[in-house]
């Protein structure tokens, strides 16, 4: 990743070096997620006939049999555990394909390690890093920022907030006191980070025109912040427990 302007000087905080970031790794586990056990092949190949449909067919089967009808009643049998095998094979197949994508879609972070900038794994990513966040980022794990210009976070998975919220480094960088969505100077893992939004231009109408053209706004051109759209936002963050 390309430093961002203003960004090519160290930031406040040295980051960690590659021994102590593997002993917190091993302290703390990878930054992932807790995985979601699923249940277990025999136990979804049992739910499967417990369905409204499969429980009605096995119903008329039964009474079927009762009736001493056991060809209708095997046949029936028979059409049940064909579906339900079918399903479940397609549904054994589907899961595992979608394990596959996810273990191939390697999300990484910028990360500062030894005095220098490089691209780690997001699971390697430790308390204590220093990471660097541009415009179309994911932010990689909860952090405090320690530098930023031009910060927008889009934390609608959170909060609920349908516009960008607009970030900026404060005085408590020593990372001790617990985050909160309302921090202006935290990031929260799974959100992004984006480019402010042009305000909407103001239209007039000519006289004697029907056609509406767009008339430029003192701001036309700028960010929500007041800066220009095509200077890059970015910010340094250290990574929290």
């Amino acid at each position: 990743m390309t430093a961002p302007a203003n960004g090519d000087h160290p930031p406040p905080v040295p980051g960690l070096s590659s021994d102590e970031a593997r002993e917190r790794l091993d302290r703390v586990g990878s930054n992932q997620p807790a995985a979601t056990g699923g249940a277990h092949p025999i136990a979804e190949l049992f739910a499967l006939f417990t369905n409204p449909l499969a429980l009605v067919l096995l119903g008329a089967a039964a009474v079927s049999a009762w009736l001493g009808d056991v060809t209708g009643s095997a046949i029936i049998v028979a059409i049940v555990l064909i579906g339900a095998a079918i399903n479940f094979v397609q549904t054994y197949r589907s899961g595992r394909a979608i394990r596959r994508l996810r273990e191939g879609v390697a999300v990484t972070a910028t990360v500062r390690r030894d005095g220098a900038w490089g691209e780690i794994p997001r699971r390697e990513v430790v308390p204590g890093d220093v990471i660097r966040l541009s415009a179309g980022d994911l932010v990689p794990a909860d952090a405090r920022l320690l530098s930023a210009r031009d910060l927008h976070v889009q934390q609608a998975a959170l909060t609920g907030e349908s516009l960008p919220v607009e970030k900026e480094a404060g005085s408590n960088t020593s990372g001790s006191a617990p985050l909160k969505t309302a921090d202006r100077d935290a990031v929260f893992f799974g959100t992004s980070v984006v480019r402010p939004d042009r305000p909407p231009r103001s239209a007039r109408l000519r006289p004697g025109s029907r056609r509406a053209r767009p008339k430029r706004n003192s701001t036309a051109g700028r960010g929500a912040s007041g800066c220009s759209s095509r200077r890059r936002c970015w910010c340094w963050c250290s990574a929290c427990s």
